[in-house]
């Protein structure tokens, strides 16, 4: 009977040892390049708070910002390779697995964010994410990194020649590189984490980033002037790993997905409404802010027409046109 007794009570030991274990949550690591503060690591805290409370606590992301996991090319491959859960990044980013998602880079697509939310929030963005699955990547949602602007460290920007001659760092894909080169400037493609170094030692004389992420990553302390060009906007995609992904329970998989799109709501709003504020925090700092006149305006998009028609063929004439299609529904319900 004590024998009996020993096994019984060794094995209701062991059970309740196993369950501890399977009350564990599971841990995410979610991976940004933003500074902790910016827009959109904060949609990535309130992504992890959603999650926690969705999942009743079987899930707990940790968020990782400032690259402290590496360039967004080596969270793809993790990504990829499962050993990294979650990232969040610019969605053209991921051109060089899917082609069709440089149009997200094309230069003066999106005239607001009205426009840009019909597109990443209607077919066009989920069929973009869904064609990511057979990279080995599942795509949630999209954050807003924004509209991009102008810095440099040599004179203000004032016209569009002003901008020919310098050196500026770009996201390291093709048609960032080749607007830059119609500008007449050397562009520098360089991961994000090593930008304020090159800056700060003059590798670069610039670079072109949203007001939120010069902000963050403290830009301002080496670079004298920013010109308000809003020449590219950038969805930022939210994505999982699918090896990650495919280990998921249906309510574990919910819980995530309901979650990336009820931040990437609150992101937004939340970046949008911060604009105006940074920039203020800006010239405080003492950035010399200048806008390019309407006529130079014009020719700045005069001079990115021949990259816009040279990456569409390579993006698909169909997919421009679709995504061209959506756009004109908004300007047109004005």
């Amino acid at each position: 009977m004590r024998r009996l007794f020993l096994k019984t009570l060794a094995a209701a030991a062991a059970m309740a040892g196993f369950g501890i274990a399977r009350a564990q949550p599971r841990t995410i690591k979610f991976a940004n390049q933003n500074a902790k503060g910016h827009p959109v690591i904060q949609g990535m805290e309130r992504f992890a708070q959603l999650v926690e409370q969705k999942s009743a606590g079987r899930l707990k992301v940790n968020v990782f910002p400032g690259g402290a996991l590496g360039s967004d090319q080596a969270n793809v491959s993790a990504l990829q390779g499962g050993t990294l859960e979650m990232a969040s990044m610019n969605s053209g980013i991921f051109g060089s697995l899917v082609k069709d998602f440089e149009i997200y880079d094309f230069p003066f697509l999106f005239a607001n964010g009205r426009e840009a939310d019909a597109v990443v929030d209607g077919p066009i963005g989920q069929a973009l994410h869904r064609k990511l699955e057979d990279k080995g990547i599942v795509g949630l949602a999209y954050y807003e990194l924004g509209f991009r602007d102008l810095t440099n460290s040599k004179r203000p920007i004032t016209k569009v020649d002003d901008i020919a001659g310098l050196k500026l760092r770009v996201i390291p894909n093709p048609i960032n590189v080749d607007w830059v080169s119609a500008l007449g400037a050397n562009p520098t493609p360089l991961p994000f984490p090593e930008l304020y170094a090159a800056l700060e030692q003059g590798a670069v004389d610039g670079q072109e980033n949203p007001v939120a992420t010069i902000q963050g990553a403290k830009l301002y302390e080496v670079q004298k002037y920013l010109a308000l060009t809003h020449h590219q906007y950038n969805p930022q995609s939210v994505v999982i790993s699918k090896k990650f992904w495919d280990s998921l329970s249906a309510d574990d998989r919910r819980a995530l997905q309901d979650a990336a799109s009820e931040s990437a709501h609150y992101q937004r709003e939340l970046a949008r409404g911060a604009a105006a504020g940074i920039l203020e925090q800006l010239k405080k700092a003492g950035m010399q802010v200048t806008e390019l006149p309407p006529a130079e305006m014009a020719k700045l998009r005069e001079k990115m027409k021949p990259v816009i028609a040279k990456h569409s063929a390579a993006v698909g004439e169909a997919n421009v046109k679709a995504v061209m299609a959506e756009i004109d529904k908004v300007r047109s319900a004005k």
